[in-house]
Parts: structure tokens; sequence; C-alpha cells
């Protein structure tokens, strides 16, 4: 690719033909401010506070939308552009509702940062808040939108378009009375959206946030009388770091349970114990229904099956694809599957009364929210999961209660429904629900281990937007012997955008698959809408490199070896797909209307 030679600063600098200005710019380590800009996300050049002067140009460059070009002469810093972004900054702030010391982006608010950088004080522009008629929207268990506090920047309407391909958020009206909306300005419970929270994870401001129940937490764990259980998520262990001062990709497993025990928590407990269970049940679930299809030739049995682990992608196919509902597993989430198990299994075990346990879980997923307030949720005879915190959250709670994270000693979870395996561990990742479904699959229908070096199935993982892989079945067991010469062909997507290409294919009859893997957010889990912000590709691809490695380390990288999970068959569930089984961790789910 051609080079273009231009100066920044008086400091010359050579990028690839097509280069912005601002990407020129960080490439000497030269910070340029921006708030519409986000490398996620396509160029929008609306906000201007990224302005720069060209020398020989009358007029300031956005220098997020503007090409760098031979001979180029840039100014980042000069007076005039910083009279500019100050301008811009101060109408900006003119137009929200700046209480920052009681809002809850406060300190990581990047307008607010901006404010303070460029010393915005009370002699800035008139207060133009009290003059419009701002809307708050409280009815989502995932998500608050607060107009009073948009800034207009488009970040949520470009993620929920671009990335997730939905469109619940969308820009209407003009001038002044510009905002950004909902469909016909309905609360967003009521809109197709699928509480997926990647608007939140890209508002620069507090215009959208997660809804918080840090209080509620406190409150239980100071109530005698209540019993609390606490389950964490993989991708929260290898993110909750980032959020309390540490690098990008740091595993801090242990220490997050000893910040847990700290605060109080009865019981720390693991989810990956049951995203194990999810695999017994889903894999199970994946070759009873090849046995439907292949020998007993049901018309009723549908294939391709996709995972249900994302409840953000549950409620997609429910707006977008409801007649392919029957494809989906009807195996719960492990977050579900824990809930409804500590109140029952769990429970009777400690010999505790279920009504006096407060079951949370931590979660990278802003939508799982959402998922345990559906009301097919109560399996168990009462709320599986009470309370879903984000990896934000816990971080938040870690600060409040005075711990000092990065000093904490490591120490494991507890024993009973707190051990798991590698395979649950890249659950975290896209394409690990599908790479621990094969490792255990392959190995019931054949009793020898997937043909992948050391269990690596590295066709299904990376960040590519789609990703297939065939396993051929040769030599199985005689049980399984239909399954002789088939070769299982399997699919893997994320982001919703991507899910909507693979199952358009579906719908026209073009994939031929027999197992397909979605989940909502970009890079699986681990790039969920209660992770740490910022996110981009890189800290992605670092928090992805630090769960393989996590799954490396483990002693037992196969669900179904999980001593544990083998117990609970033995005592509770006795087999899977068993009525027990059905009872608890499986769900049905709910047609809904696009509009």
């Amino acid at each position: 690719m051609s080079k273009i030679n231009l100066t920044i600063d008086h400091i010359q600098v050579s990028v690839d033909k097509g280069a912005t200005i601002l990407e020129a710019a960080k490439k000497l380590n030269i910070k340029i401010p921006t708030l519409c800009y986000h490398e996620d996300l396509c160029v929008a050049g609306n906000c201007r506070v990224c302005v720069v002067e060209q020398m020989g140009s009358d007029r300031l460059v956005p220098s997020c939308a503007t090409p760098a070009s031979e001979g180029m002469e840039i100014l980042t810093n000069s007076l005039k552009v910083r009279n500019a972004r100050k301008s811009v900054i101060e109408l900006l702030v003119s137009e929200h509702r700046a209480e920052c010391t009681r809002c809850y982006k406060n300190g990581v608010c990047e307008l607010q940062h901006l404010s303070s950088e460029y010393l915005i004080g009370e002699d800035g522009l008139i207060d133009l808040v009290a003059l419009k008629n701002y809307t708050i929207d409280y009815f989502s268990p995932s998500i608050i939108k607060d107009d009073s506090k948009c800034i207009r920047c488009q970040r949520c309407v470009r993620s929920c378009d671009q990335l997730q391909n939905i469109g619940a958020l969308s820009v209407a009206y003009k001038g002044e009375k510009m905002k950004i909306a909902s469909f016909f300005e309905k609360p967003m419970y009521e809109v197709v959206c699928t509480n997926c929270g990647q608007c939140v994870n890209r508002c620069p401001t507090g215009a959208l946030i997660e809804r918080n129940y840090i209080d509620e937490v406190w409150s239980a764990i100071n109530n005698p009388q209540k019993h609390l259980v606490v389950q964490t998520a993989p991708a929260v262990r290898i993110a909750l770091g980032e959020a309390l001062g540490m690098e990008s990709g740091n595993i801090v497993t242990g220490r997050m349970v000893a910040a847990l025990r700290r605060l109080g928590f009865d019981s720390v407990l693991d989810t990956d114990f049951t995203a194990d269970l999810t695999i017994i049940e889903e894999g199970n679930e994946l070759l009873q229904r090849l046995k439907g299809a292949l020998v007993d030739k049901d018309p009723e049995v549908k294939l391709p099956m996709t995972t249900s682990c994302s409840p953000g992608w549950i409620k997609y196919i429910e707006h977008m694809y409801p007649q392919l509902l029957p494809n989906v597993s009807t195996a719960k989430s492990p977050q579900q599957m824990f809930g409804a198990l500590v109140k029952t299994y769990y429970a009777n075990k400690i010999k505790v009364d279920p009504e006096d346990i407060v079951s949370v879980s931590i979660m990278p997923c802003t939508a799982k929210k959402y998922e345990a307030n559906r009301p097919e949720m109560h399996s168990s005879g009462y709320k599986d999961v009470d309370l879903v915190l984000t990896t934000r959250e816990l971080a938040r709670m870690i600060e409040q209660a005075g711990i000092d994270f990065k000093a904490l000693e490591n120490e494991e979870f507890d024993s009973f429904m707190g051990v798991s395996s590698g395979a649950a561990v890249i659950f975290g990742a896209t394409g690990g629900v599908m790479e621990a479904a094969l490792r255990t699959a392959y190995e019931i229908v054949t009793g020898r281990e997937v043909p992948f070096d050391g269990l690596n199935i590295t066709p299904v993982r990376g960040m590519d937007e789609v990703k297939e892989a065939a396993i051929k079945i040769e030599n199985p067991l005689p049980e399984w012997s239909f399954l002789d010469g088939v070769e299982l062909k399997t699919c893997v997507a994320h982001g919703l955008a991507n899910a909507k290409k693979v199952m358009d294919s579906v719908v026209n009859g073009k994939a031929q698959y027999h197992f397909i893997e979605i989940m909502a957010c970009p890079g699986g889990c681990l790039g969920g809408g209660g992770q740490p912000i910022p996110t981009n590709m890189e800290i992605r691809k670092r928090r992805t490199e630090a769960i393989y490695r996590e799954d490396e380390g483990m002693p037992i990288r196969k669900s179904h070896e999980n001593p544990e999970v083998v117990k609970l068959y033995e005592e509770f569930l006795k087999k899977p797909l068993g009525h027990k089984s059905h009872e608890l961790l499986h769900t049905t789910y709910t047609p809904r209307n696009r509009y």
C-alpha cells in the first residue's frame, strides 16, 4: 500500500493511504479529543471536538473524517483550535444536565473529562437544560435512557444499527429539537431492543447507563436473615481488573473471589459450573435432534440447532425470526440454570429455606438483567436469580468497600458448585460454547477426544464475523453408529448484524449447518454491554487471549469430566434431558412482534 507523508505539530509522519489525520496523530502519540468518534463504528464527524488546523486552509477540519494527504501540515493545539474546541464543549455542556456528582458516570464521563481539561466553568454559556422538556426512561430492567444528558453524538445509533442491525434508536426531529429516540418514543422496554448494552458501552456520557442494583445487593448483604449466594460469569474474571486500574488481559479470578468474600457474600460460586452443565444438556439435545432427523426422520425435529445462552440473541430471534424459535436449544443459560439449582439442590444441601436465599449473579451483560426477570425463570418455585450486577457494578462495590483489589491474595471458589472446566471458561469468548460442546459431544459419540491439537478447536476461534468448521465422525460407538461418516457442520457468529447474515442463510435454505452458536455482543460475552469501558477490538483481543490462557491452565478441560457435575446427576438430576432437568434446566420462548 502506498504511503502518505505529512507533518503534525511540526513532526513528520508516514501513514498508509486512506488513513485519517486522527490516525496519523495517534501514530505520533498525539492525543486529539473526540466524542462522536469510536474505533468500532463508522466515522460521523458531527461533534467537531476533534478539529485541527490545516495550514493553507481558512477552515478547521475534523481530524476523524479528513484523510491525510501528501505534504499536509497540521496543527492540533494552535490557539485557533483550542478556542474552537472550547466553544464546542461549552455548547454541549449548556444543553447537558450537569449534575456530575450525582451521575452514575461521574469520573468516567468523556464530556466531564473534556470540560475539566478545557476549564469550562460557571462563566460559560447560558444553561439551556431548564428550557427543554427532557424525559428519563426507567422502565427497562436493563438500561436507563436519560435524554437530559445526551450530547447527540449518535454513537448509540450507530452501535445499534451497525453492530447489531436492530435500529432500536434513531435520530428524530431537526435543529434544536433533534434528539435520539426509540420507535414512536416508546420506552426501551416496549420496542425491539435486545438489552445488549452495546449502546451503553459506547455512550460518552450518562445518557445511557445500565440499571444498577448495587443498593439492593448491599441491603441483602446486611440482612442477617438472608443467605447470599453469588455466581460469577467467565468473562468477568478477565475484565474486572480493567475497571480497577489494571491493564486489559489480566486474569483476576483469585482476587475476584477474595473480594466477593470481603464484600460479605456467604457463598462464592462459579457460573462456570453450570456452563459445564449447559454443555451436557445442550450437547445431548443436539445428539437427540440428530438421531430424530437422521434415524427417525421426524419432521418435527428442527435443525440446525442454535445455542441459547445469550439473552440478547434470544430476544433478537424472538422478534426477528420467531418462525425459527423451534431451532433454538431449550437449555437455559448458565446463569438461569445456576439460579434454579441454588434454590433447589443447593438449598437442600445446606439446609436453608430457599425463601431466605438471595441469588446474585455477576455478569458481563446488561441483557442478563432482563433475562432474570423473564416470567418463565421461576422454575425453582421462586425467582431463580434475584439480582444481576454487571462487571462495572461489582468494581463499584469493591471501591465502595475500600478494598485494595491489587493487594488481595488469590482465593478459590467454594468447592460446592464452584468447580468447573476449561471448557466452561471459554464460554466468555465467541466460539467458546461451540468449542466446549464439540469437546464433549465428539467424545460421547466416539469415545475419543476431538481430533485437534490439545483440545484447541482453532477454526471456531478468533474475531472473524462468521466462522465455519466441520468435524467428520468416524468409527463412532455402536449406539451412535448412525453418525458414522457424518460431517458435523457448525457455524459461529458474534454481534447481531452477523447473526442476521447467518439466520437469513438458514431461512433461504442456503446454509446446511447442524449446530450454530450466536453471541449477541462483538467478541462474545467478553465484549458484553456490562464490561469495563472503553472497549475496542484490541481490548477484546487481549481479553480473548486471557480466556484461552485460563482454559490451558485448568486441570479439567472437558465439561463432562467435571466431578461436581457428575455428582449432581448422580444425586439429583439422574440423567441429561431427564424429568428433573426439563423441569429446572430447560425453558420456552416467546414469539414477539417487530414493533
